[in-house]
């Protein structure tokens, strides 16, 4: 039911302002005795009404087109146009009603495409940071707050990295300087190689004539920092080198000793089958080693070059024990040393690759045949190590490997996954050792950001020990330190 319509004394006196002319012109001609003045009182009363009615139709067309503005407003949808208005009204108010459904149209449109932009912004797999005056952080997508942590946003870039190449570029760009291009390294939780490229940004162009100011202090100047990881690249170029190095080192030895003996066996032992059978017994065990080393170079740099990329799926380490066991009991049987595998109940998944960490206990295991004392015992034992002090999202699942060997001093421990590095270096090349067994473990231990600790007393044996993240109870892994200790008993 429509408001009755009070007419305020506002309404009284404008209704005058507009009557008072043709009002006077009667009153001039009721005086002159041209009408009568009754008449010309009538006419001015007439006229009066006239304005009022005039200026009330006005004030209820205004108010009906201001309740509709107020109501499209305060409304999210569409609001049907009033049928009991003037024409002029409803003319006006469909008129509003066009426009607020041109706004929302567009309004969802940008929201749209704002939404669009931030998903976009999100699943990029660089890491992007948005930088302000101060470099406060005013935004870090998810690649950039997994690396560094949620906690980014409003604070000074210099409390997340501490690189001071990068603040320093980051520094010179905030003063007004051009792009700049650094690269930098963060050492934990695996050391990976960044490119990181500093580039200024000016939301707004500021208008024409407007004095300079400083651009760090302009709210609308931002800095967009994007890390893109070269781990990979910067380690094939070290893998190249380091291969072609180490390959010529290691493999000079075996190659000499086949060039010597083929040419023996071309020359004065032509013809004696006695001496050209044990140097190809001889040989055949070169070409072996040769073979072994190369596969072992391979496989070292395949970890190292995927080293800084921790794994994501689980795997079950009981199952691989076991599969590790039974591929090396026949070896373990021709040395009469028992092989012996404890596993508790309930021993929960980890996170890792299953590949990789038979890798890992074939490598532990082979040694510790190779090294313990024939008719004794290799021991295998997992277990399910929970966090010290109560903390949440620690716990650990270890592998350890004992043998009954000769054990390693104290002085060699800190060095012993060192690549070629071996103790008894004559021993570990009749045993058929390569020196890459334990650098290939510690590799593969760092990608899954665990741990591996050695204990040993000479005399007595050694026990190799790795520990890696529980799955179910620590699904992000990148942010695990990665600790390799030694210790002696």
């Amino acid at each position: 039911m429509p408001k009755p319509v009070v007419v305020p004394y506002s309404v009284i006196l404008l209704a005058l302002l507009l009557v008072l002319p043709p009002m006077a012109v009667l009153a001039v001609l009721a005086v002159m005795g041209q009408i009568p003045i009754l008449g010309a009182l009538a006419g001015s009363a007439a006229l009066l009404g006239l304005g009022l009615a005039a200026l009330r139709l006005y004030r209820r067309d205004m108010a009906d087109i201001a309740d509709y503005i107020r109501l499209n407003a305060e409304s999210d949808g569409p609001v049907p146009v009033p049928k009991d208005s003037s024409a002029p009204a409803r003319a006006l108010n469909a008129a509003v009603a066009r426009l607020h459904r041109d706004w929302h149209q567009r309004n969802a449109h940008l929201l749209d495409r704002l939404e669009t932009n931030d998903r976009i912004l999100e699943a990029l797999h660089d890491p992007l940071i948005l930088l302000g005056a101060g470099r406060r952080v005013i935004r870090a997508n998810t690649a950039a707050r997994n690396l560094f942590g949620e906690r980014m946003a409003d604070r000074d870039l210099a409390a997340t990295l501490r690189n001071p190449h990068l603040l320093g570029a980051v520094d010179t760009v905030l003063s007004g300087g051009a792009s700049r291009i650094v690269e930098f390294s963060l050492p934990v939780p695996v050391e990976r190689v960044f490119e990181a490229r500093v580039k200024p940004f000016r939301r707004a162009d500021p208008p024409k004539g407007a004095a300079a100011v400083d651009a760090a202090a302009d709210d609308d100047f931002l800095i967009i920092l994007t890390l893109h990881d070269i781990t990979a690249i910067k380690r094939s170029e070290q893998m190249r080198a380091d291969f072609v190095a180490n390959a010529s080192h290691e493999l000079r030895t075996p190659l000499a000793t086949l060039l010597g003996f083929i040419e023996t066996l071309r020359g004065p032992a032509r013809d004696d089958p006695e001496a050209r059978d044990r140097f190809l017994g001889i040989m055949h065990e070169q070409s072996g080693r040769m073979s072994r080393l190369v596969n072992d170079l391979l496989s070292l740099s395949r970890i190292e070059l995927d080293e800084h990329s921790p794994p994501t799926e689980r795997a079950d380490l009981a199952r691989i024990a076991r599969t590790a066991v039974a591929l090396l009991e026949l070896k373990a049987a021709g040395r009469r040393i028992k092989l012996t595998l404890s596993i508790p109940e309930n021993l929960p998944a980890v996170i890792g690759d299953d590949d990789q960490l038979i890798q890992v206990l074939q490598n532990l295991i082979d040694n510790a045949i190779k090294y313990s004392r024939e008719q004794t015992e290799v021991r295998i034992g997992l277990s399910l190590v929970e966090p010290a002090g109560g903390r949440r999202g620690a716990r650990m699942v270890s592998v350890a490997v004992s043998d009954s060997g000769d054990g390693i001093a104290r002085t060699h421990l800190p060095r012993l996954t060192e690549r070629f590095y071996r103790v008894d270096a004559a021993r570990a090349r009749a045993l058929g050792g390569t020196g890459l067994g334990l650098a290939i473990v510690k590799h593969i231990v760092n990608r899954h950001r665990g741990r591996l600790t050695i204990e040993s007393e000479v005399g007595k044996g050694s026990t190799f020990t790795v520990h890696l993240p529980a799955a179910e109870e620590n699904r992000e892994t990148t942010d695990l330190p990665r600790v390799a200790g030694t210790s002696a008993a």
